[in-house]
């Protein structure tokens, strides 16, 4: 029980839930971090070493994510242990069980995240209905096909050259985790005249000083294989996309691929974080003392969840990408305004931002009578 508190606070999280069927397989973890906005969107993440820990760390982002992108929604996350390459009938198994687990948590909306998809989100509505991420067949955008989170990431990128010393015409672009998000972001960037010099996927990385070519990367992507199967280049493990000397560099996987202990090899005048979490806070600080422009993870990579919550209250694309350029450069512009006048960290001038509203929301709510104290965060 005192695991379950330690990463309690003024904010949340509202309700933990565990939940366990072992005649399938099933074990996952609900964290529902704050509702004063409105009920909690969130994805589920799939995956064979998801901890609890990340899932408090990651309800959290999403909770800022959402304040900051000014939606009407609270942050939460689902954890689900398994591999997300399992058989598609144990996968429907797993994913309909967790639903129908979850059927009256009604503060909870399912998305989709790391390890599962729009397929999966159709089970969902199939069995509860109360989800976002569908397939358009269902209604849905398909935020993952449209490419949505990096659409997003492409103009927090561009805002944050206006700090750099350095155009995207021709800027050496390094992408971690060639995935949903990092391959449309490498799309998209590419498309305005950044050079992809490296991309790693969860097989290994490849490298070309000259550049790489987008497509067949996106080929052998579709076709289930992985990036060090290119045809040419420099083929290394998938760590090795660190030390890759670059200008941007887009980590697009897993938390805390870059720590205190190898944020010395990154070499990029800017991050743009693509994924949740990516960074610690200790890595995120070492590169300010560097000068490096780091872009904080609920701010660059909301184009997701904006896309997401916009699905769920009936919006068409045009407007839904519309939004997300508004609100992602603006966003941007305001914190590293902020950080550039004040003198502090990018994601202290994010959280400000995303808490400012949070405390609002709570102030109009009567639990928060006894938890909305100035200065909480």
């Amino acid at each position: 029980m005192d695991d379950a508190f330690a990463f309690a606070d003024a904010l949340g999280p509202a309700k933990i839930i565990h939940v366990y069927e072992p005649s399938i397989g099933l074990k996952a973890v609900l964290v529902v971090d704050n509702v004063a906005m409105g009920p909690a969107i969130g994805g589920v993440r799939m995956a064979v070493d998801v901890t609890i820990q990340e899932c408090f760390r990651l309800a959290r982002a999403m909770t800022f994510k959402n304040a900051a992108a000014g939606l009407p929604h609270g942050g939460g996350k689902v954890v689900l242990y398994g591999d997300p390459r399992l058989p598609k009938a144990d996968k429907q198994a797993l994913m309909r069980a967790l639903a129908s687990s979850l059927r009256s948590i009604e503060e909870y909306i399912f998305a989709p995240d790391m390890g599962t998809d729009e397929e999966c989100m159709a089970w969902v509505r199939d069995e509860i209905g109360r989800v976002v991420g569908l397939p358009r067949e269902l209604g849905g955008i398909a935020l993952d096909e449209v490419g949505a989170t990096g659409w997003g990431l492409t103009h927090a990128t561009e805002v944050a050259l206006r700090y750099c010393d350095f155009e995207l015409q021709g800027a050496r672009l390094v992408v971690q985790g060639f995935g949903a998000v990092g391959r449309h972001a490498a799309r998209f960037l590419t498309e305005r005249g950044a050079v992809l010099v490296a991309v790693a996927d969860s097989q290994g990385s490849i490298a070309d000083r000259h550049g790489l070519d987008l497509d067949a990367l996106m080929r052998l992507k579709r076709d289930g294989r992985g990036v060090s199967e290119y045809a040419d280049g420099n083929r290394q493990r998938r760590d090795a996309v660190i030390d890759v000397d670059c200008d941007i560099w887009i980590p697009a996987a897993r938390p805390d691929v870059i720590t205190e202990e190898n944020v010395h090899r990154l070499k990029a005048k800017v991050v743009v974080q693509g994924a949740n979490i990516p960074l610690t806070l200790g890595a995120e600080r070492i590169l300010h003392e560097r000068g490096v422009w780091c872009v904080p993870d609920f701010i660059a990579n909301s184009g997701g969840v904006i896309c997401a919550a916009m699905e769920y209250h009936g919006a068409n694309e045009p407007a839904v990408f519309a939004s997300i350029e508004e609100k992602v450069r603006r966003n941007t512009e305001l914190v590293l305004d902020s950080a550039a006048r004040n003198g502090m960290l990018p994601r202290t001038a994010a959280m400000e931002l995303a808490a400012e509203r949070i405390r609002k929301a709570m102030s109009f709510r009567r639990w928060s009578l006894f938890s909305a104290a100035p200065g909480f965060i």
